[in-house]
Formats: C-alpha cells, structure tokens, sequence
C-alpha cells in the first residue's frame, strides 16, 4: 500500500490529506505552522519532525504550497524533502510554480534516485473535499503511475498531460484564460449597465444562454464586481498570469495575455502580475 506524506494543510492541502486518510492510505504530514496539524490529532495520520523525516517515510510525497519559493522551502537544504527522499520515491508538486522549479527539482531527485511529478489542481477545497479536483500532471509515465493511487484519492480527473513540467504548463494556461474571460464578462456587464441593462439581470439571463462561462458565474456570485474577485484571488492570478507571461516571450499568445493583464486591472490587482512577470525567470536547462 502507498505511504503518502503530506506538506501544506492550507484550505486546499488539508482537505486533500483528509481524502488521503479516508482512502485508508497510510500517511505522514508535517507543517511549517504546527496549529495546522491540529485538524488532524487523533486520526490515523503520523506527524514527522521535519520534511525529510516525513520523505525517509513515504513512497509520495505531495506539497500543496503558494509559490516557487515556498517549494524550494520545503524541498531544499539538509532538513529538507530531497534529504530524506527514498530512491524510487515520487516528490508530487501540486503548487502552482514555473515549470523550470519543477525541472530544477527532477534533476536534483534523479540523483538520489527518486522522482518529480508536476501536479498542479483545480477545483479548491470544494473539490478537494468531494474528491472532484483535476490533477494535471508532468512527468514520466512510471512515476505518475506511482502517484495515482494518492491522486485518485482527491483528483478526477487525474490528466497525464506529457514530460515534467507540462503540467505546470497547462495549469498557467488555465488560470489566464479564465483571466481573461472574467476580463471580458465583465466588460459586457458593464457595456450593459451604459446601455440600461442591470448586471445582475445581465449576467442571470446569460449565465442560461450562449455566453454562459464559469468566469461569468464567478463574477455574478461576486456581486457583479470584479474587485470583490480581485480581493479574494487576485494575488494568485497575478503571480500566474506573470509565470505565463515569462514563459511566452514573443510567442503568438500575446492577446489572452493581454486580456488577461486588462482583467487583472479591472480587479484591482495589476502590480502582482508586473512584479511576477518582471522577476521570474526561466532557468536554462
């Protein structure tokens, strides 16, 4: 049976773990905030002492935290994930990072032997809980396989989308188109308002017609105001919004970015996706 182990047991990490544990899976936890771990004291769950005690422990090992920085936090130095990573273990970024962290990191496992998988998801802890997340996945056919049994837990569909990093790749493109298509929504709701059109009487009647989107939806159940939006996840829009920019350079991708930077502006959030854009860049491999 899989040992799963488990680092960020935020509103998304901890409700994953919890799938993990009610799979009847074996798992190992541990946290940078121990009053995170209290959710889980009298259940099956192990606690280690640090992230490579818990990797020394598991067969995969997942992280959900916010950033590049974050991972390399977790994963890198003595105490760190790729200390105490078993060869043949599987590391599981389910971050949101550049592929390029992902790439870094797979270089550094095989050395030990061990494995990456990029693996970022969607669906939040609602998802999470119901075990309905999508897992997007990068990596050698072998090490996702060695990974489903934990995905499956908390994703479906579990998508293997080709080599590391690919993952990684489709979730930035993901989260700037539906950038931008809350960017457009709310330009129509607005253009509606000019013409007399209310837009909560606008985005009901579309929401049931053609024009119907899960941006749309997500703009009406914020009042129809893109800053209420923007308060809640436009720091994370930015960062991946300015990851894919990075990525991109000069490609032919440069209107959905564009969209997407005018959305961002429309939320009340443009300077987190400058400063991404401005300070990530990809490693050369």
């Amino acid at each position: 049976m899989t040992h799963a182990g488990f680092i960020g047991l935020g509103s998304q990490g901890a409700p994953m773990a919890r799938r993990i544990l009610d799979a009847g899976l074996p798992l190992t936890l541990w946290a940078r905030r121990p009053e995170s771990l209290e959710p889980f004291a009298g259940t099956k769950a192990q606690f280690a002492s640090s992230p490579a005690e818990l990797a020394a422990a598991c067969d995969v090992v997942g992280v959900c935290v916010v950033a590049d920085a974050d991972v390399d936090e977790v994963v890198l130095g003595t105490s760190g994930i790729l200390a105490g990573l078993r060869p043949g273990a599987v590391l599981a970024v389910h971050s949101t990072v550049h592929p390029d962290t992902c790439r870094r990191l797979g270089a550094l496992a095989a050395e030990r032997g061990a494995h990456v998988v990029d693996a970022p998801v969607s669906g939040g802890g609602p998802g999470a809980s119901a075990g309905r997340l999508l897992v997007m996945a990068g990596g050698s056919t072998e090490a996702v396989e060695r990974c489903r049994p934990v995905f499956e837990t908390y994703g479906d569909p579990v998508v293997h989308l080709g080599p590391l990093g690919s993952g990684q790749v489709t979730k930035l493109l993901n989260n700037v188109l539906f950038t931008a298509n809350f960017g457009i929504a709310a330009s129509a709701l607005a253009l509606g308002r000019r013409l007399g059109v209310e837009p909560e009487r606008f985005a009901e009647v579309a929401g049931h017609g053609s024009a119907a989107s899960f941006a749309l939806g997500r703009l009406a159940a914020s009042g129809c105001d893109p800053v209420v939006l923007g308060s809640r996840a436009g720091g994370l829009l930015g960062k991946d919004v300015g990851l894919a920019g990075a990525l991109a350079g000069d490609a032919p991708t440069e209107a959905v970015l564009a969209q997407a930077r005018a959305a961002l502006e429309q939320m009340g959030a443009p300077l987190e996706a400058e400063k991404a854009e401005k300070t990530v860049k990809p490693e050369k491999e």
